[in-house]
């Protein structure tokens, strides 16, 4: 269930967001500019502390700190979603990009719960494949009905109905875990911790709106006043800044290894946690975090404009939702389930190599299909492809970044390296539409899947990494 509901949302900010705004007219490298929303997940690591160090007042003394969080996401959620149904037009491009922002921070705070939640209760390899892969069926499940659904009836209704249809369906969840979960320990009064609960989720949500709409006017003054508009080529500005993150790194390394355990560094909540990642894996963890920033490339580069080349093919919203339902279902829970049943079988740098060879073959397989006259079962194969190989490499990754935690901080470091997983990935996604201008979408889908290829070569690397033992109580 805490899949479904974090997948639910996901496409609303990423494919269903791009085909309406194609639907609108606005110009496919702007479309491209809206994948960076997309970044605010692989932001999590900046807030993900406090959710393990504060309570939602009132939720979290009956439910829990975890679900006290989930339940707030889960309003964010839907108040988000509500919003977009009600700008659906995109009159403002600066009101939806507000919105859709809000959508993901909620999306991903409720990732970031559900995460720690997870990886408290199954701290082992074995224990981790089959729960990963039953949230990965719950979360891929959503993503498919959430995406198909919406197309489906924009295509008949409007765009407005469609995010109206799927922010009733995300409320479900609320009040399913409201009425079930059981109290903690010796708090009986489930009213009035709702009532507190609902108080305090209201103001945060209208924070949330008030911070996001001040820090995203500045970021779209400066945009402005650097040149960043529909004819500007950012692929040189994103690569430079790409790197910079590698730079720091490399630079804080050697005073964070020699960190005693009494350091502010290492106690500091805010940081600590990030910092003994760092500590723990050395120099190694450069080699680390490059990998997993290539690994998810070519999944998240064919994301956000798979979709609109597909509409110039020449299928419509009604065969790309079919498309997107079924068939993209079916194949992305049968990667889900082989992927997580292989890796309680096999060594996990194997099962790495063979997910990224599979998520390769789903992005090569769009460039097959630009090359094929209109079909739709032609349609429905490429699609099955590409889901199956994400499906696979997303299960087994999940759980090779869950091996790399230390269990003393689940929520932050696990938010911290499935954020970066996709900072690199999704900072390209936003130059997709000025490099499809530049190349092509052959050549484009070419390059995200020979990209995902290339994380292969870090494996023999990988083996050859141990962390330090903790020095810490």
């Amino acid at each position: 269930m805490l899949g479904f509901s974090a997948g639910l949302p996901f496409y609303m900010f990423s494919t269903v967001l791009a085909l309406r705004l194609q639907a609108h007219g606005v110009a496919l490298v702007v479309i491209g500019f809206f994948a960076w929303v997309q970044l605010l997940p692989t932001l999590k690591f900046l807030w993900a502390p406090l959710l393990d160090r504060y309570d939602v007042p009132g939720f979290a003394a009956f439910w829990g700190k975890r679900r006290g969080w989930i339940l707030l996401s889960q309003l964010g959620i839907f108040t988000s979603l509500v919003a977009m149904a009600l700008t659906a037009g995109d009159a403002s491009l600066a009101v939806t990009a507000l919105f859709a922002v809000l959508l993901a921070f909620w999306t991903t705070t409720l990732e970031v719960a559900s995460d720690a939640w997870r990886i408290e209760l199954a701290p082992t390899q074995d224990s981790q494949g089959p729960i990963v892969a039953a949230n990965l069926w719950g979360y891929r499940s959503a993503m498919v009905a959430a995406g198909s659904g919406a197309l489906l009836i924009a295509d008949s209704t409007g765009w407005a109905a469609a995010y109206m249809l799927v922010a009733a369906v995300a409320f479900v969840a609320f009040p399913m875990l409201v009425a079930t979960a059981p109290a903690q320990t010796g708090v009986v009064n489930r009213s009035s911790a709702l009532a507190t609960g609902l108080v305090a989720s209201a103001a945060m949500i209208a924070a949330a709106i008030i911070v996001t709409a001040t820090i995203g006017s500045g970021l779209l003054a400066m945009a402005t006043a650097i040149g960043i508009d529909a004819k500007a080529n950012v692929t040189p500005y994103v690569l430079g800044l790409a790197m910079l993150p590698f730079i720091a790194m490399a630079l804080a390394l050697p005073r964070i290894r020699r960190a005693a355990p009494e350091s502010t560094l290492r106690r500091s909540p805010a940081i600590g946690p990030y910092v003994d990642f760092f500590w723990r894996y050395g120099f190694g963890a450069i080699v680390l975090m490059a990998f997993v920033s290539l690994y998810r490339m070519g999944d998240v580069l064919a994301l956000n404009l798979s979709k609109p080349m597909i509409r110039d093919l020449g299928y419509s919203l009604a065969a790309i939702g079919r498309a997107d339902g079924l068939v993209a279902l079916a194949a992305s829970m049968a990667g889900v389930g082989i992927g997580g049943y292989m890796v309680m079988r096999r060594p996990l740098l194997g099962t790495l190599a063979i997910g990224a060879a599979f998520a390769a073959l789903g992005n090569f397989g769009f460039v097959w299909l630009a090359r094929q006259p209109p079909d739709e079962m032609l349609l429905y194969l490429a699609t099955g492809a590409d889901q199956f190989g994400n499906g696979m490499a997303g299960a087994i990754f999940v759980v090779y970044l869950s091996m790399l935690v230390n269990p003393r901080f689940p929520g932050a470091q696990y938010a911290f390296l499935s954020g970066w997983a996709f900072m690199l990935p999704r900072l390209l996604s936003g130059a997709g539409g000025s490099i499809v201008e530049a190349i092509g979408y052959d050549s484009f889908f070419l390059l995200s899947g020979t990209l995902s290829l290339a994380a292969l070569l870090f494996l023999p690397l990988l083996g050859r990494i141990q962390p330090r033992a903790p020095d810490l109580p």
